[in-house]
């Protein structure tokens, strides 16, 4: 199933958004970042692609910093997972 990643240059900015959209009742958890990205602290934050919407504004108000950008992440059985970046409205 498909998933999102918000991926940062820095842990400390990765645990302070899962943190901000954790306040705000969203699930998200921080996950490896994966290789296909291939930039940053080797963190991300992952959350349910549903809830994009809601993400990116929590993204707008808290204005974490250093964000690489957001991305939709699709496993594939046995083989790398599918990327493609996410574009922000």
């Amino acid at each position: 199933m498909p998933f999102g990643i918000a991926s940062f240059r820095s842990r400390q900015q990765v645990f302070a958004f899962e943190g901000a959209l954790s306040r705000q009742g969203l699930r998200a958890e921080v996950v490896s970042t994966p290789r296909e990205v291939a930039l940053g602290c080797g963190l991300s934050v992952r959350f349910d692609l549903n809830d994009f919407t809601r993400v990116t504004d929590v993204y707008r108000r808290t204005r974490p910093g250093n964000l690489i950008g957001f991305y939709s992440v699709e496993p594939q059985n046995g083989g790398r997972p599918r990327i493609a970046p996410l574009v922000i409205d």
